[in-house]
C-alpha cells in the first residue's frame, strides 16, 4: 500500500509549480503577445482598420512588414500614444523658467 502522504506531497508540488507558472509566465509567451496584427492594433488604439492603414502609409505608425502582412509592436504603439501627450501648464512654465535661467 502506498503512503498517502507521498501522494499529497506530489499533488502539492504540482499545485505549487502551476502557481509559479501563473506568477512568472515564460518569456517566449510575452514576446509573442507583444506583436499585434492590423486588427489587434486597431482594437488596441481604438481606431478603425482603414485608419491604421492610412497612418502606416503616411509613416505615422511604427510597423514591421513580413511578406504581405503588417505587424505592430505593442510597446512601440504605447510609445507612439505617449508621444502625443500634451504638457501641463506647470510643466511648460517649469521648462520656461529653466530656459530663462540659462
Amino acid at each position: 500500500m502506498s503512503n498517502p502522504f507521498e501522494s499529497i506531497e506530489a499533488r502539492l508540488s504540482n499545485i505549487e509549480n502551476l502557481i509559479l507558472d501563473l506568477k512568472h509566465p515564460p518569456k517566449q509567451q510575452e514576446k509573442n503577445q507583444d506583436l499585434l496584427t492590423v486588427e489587434e492594433a486597431a482594437g488596441f488604439l481604438s481606431l478603425s482598420v482603414p485608419t491604421i492603414y492610412s497612418k502606416v502609409s503616411k509613416g505615422e505608425l511604427p510597423f514591421m512588414k513580413r511578406s504581405k502582412r503588417l505587424y505592430f509592436s505593442k510597446s512601440e504603439l504605447l510609445e507612439y500614444v505617449k508621444g502625443g501627450r500634451q504638457q501641463t501648464n506647470a510643466e511648460i512654465e517649469s521648462k520656461a523658467n529653466l530656459y530663462l535661467k540659462k
